[in-house]
């Protein structure tokens, strides 16, 4: 544990007038273990490190578990530590709504703190859950890469840690521990994921699938990481224009460079991410390779993609 902390701290710096690094603590043994290990390394690179726990508010007793939490956090030696409170609401369903509240949250925090990084507990299991998440989704190469070890300040040092080895961990930090009745709620998809699929896995498959799905994982993200640079570069050669797309440099990209480019073009146009799905990109990839006349699009965000003659145009549409 300590090992995969200090091999991250190594890789953000060792300069603590950067700011210090925040562990995401939500009193469960994964983020309890990292925060132990990131309180005994910090100091060891001088670079400060404090805390962050989010009250949900989704379950009695909450609050007074969180400032309970903190108060042990901060007898770790950690500094500063937080208790940010959110208010969860309910779009995407109540994971979802949850989680994009307590990033909205652990972001709010880190940029008042001037924060270098938040770290968070997701570890090798986690991972392979998310795996298999993407898998029944049916969304590509990128969900089947999984948790990304970095992505801008959240880094996760546990990815390559089975749960076992992190649960020891926090059992030996001698902090109480407290598991969310919601992760082994079966009403929430992960928890099945996590109780039922992969063990069935298991038993069916033997032992070692949350490791390999962990390794696909990785192996995923390089190729999906690959084509992503090489659709950004194609982006910028068949722009003819704001909103304006070549049609021929566009069909002579390879299917999955060119799915890439379109949804790029669509996101600049102001189709909002999360809405957009791989059915929207497949129907703007027919005006490229299977144009037979058809009318334009209509995307989420209100934009509005149709072909003239060898141009795409994409662009939001104006009321009236």
């Amino acid at each position: 544990m300590r090992l995969a902390v200090r091999r991250c701290l190594a890789e953000l710096g060792d300069d603590g007038s950067a700011g210090p690094v925040l562990v995401a603590c939500s009193g469960g043994a994964d983020s309890v273990a990292l925060a132990a290990a990131l309180a005994f390394e910090a100091p060891r690179t001088g670079r400060p490190a404090g805390a962050v726990t989010v009250d949900h508010g989704l379950q009695p007793g909450s609050t007074e578990r969180a400032a309970a939490l903190a108060d042990r956090l901060r007898r770790l030696g950690l500094d500063p530590v937080e208790v940010a409170t959110v208010a969860v609401g309910t779009a995407g369903g109540p994971e979802a709504a949850a989680r994009e509240a307590r990033y909205r949250a652990l972001d709010e925090v880190a940029d008042r703190l001037g924060a270098r990084a938040v770290l968070l507990g997701h570890t090798l299991n986690a991972q392979a859950e998310t795996v298999l998440l993407g898998l029944a989704r049916g969304s590509g190469s990128r969900s089947l890469a999984g948790m990304p070890a970095r992505r801008g300040r959240f880094a996760r040092p546990l990815l390559g840690l089975d749960r076992s080895t992190v649960r020891a961990a926090a059992r030996a930090s001698g902090l109480p521990l407290w598991d969310d009745p919601h992760n082994a709620d079966p009403a929430f998809t992960r928890a099945r994921v996590r109780d039922d699929v992969l063990p069935a896995l298991e038993k069916a498959l033997g032992p070692g699938v949350a490791e390999a799905l962990a390794r696909t994982a990785a192996l995923t993200r390089a190729d999906a990481d690959a084509l992503d640079g090489w659709a950004a570069t194609a982006y910028d050669r068949v722009r003819a224009g704001p909103g304006v797309l070549a049609v021929e440099a566009l069909a002579g990209l390879p299917s999955a460079v060119r799915s890439r480019v379109l949804r790029l073009a669509a996101l600049a146009a102001g189709a909002p991410g999360p809405d957009l799905t791989a059915g929207h990109v497949a129907q703007l990839d027919r005006l490229v390779t299977d144009w037979q006349g058809q009318g334009p699009l209509h995307l989420p965000g209100g934009v509005r993609a149709g072909r003239q003659r060898a141009m795409l145009h994409l662009s939001a549409d104006r009321p009236g």
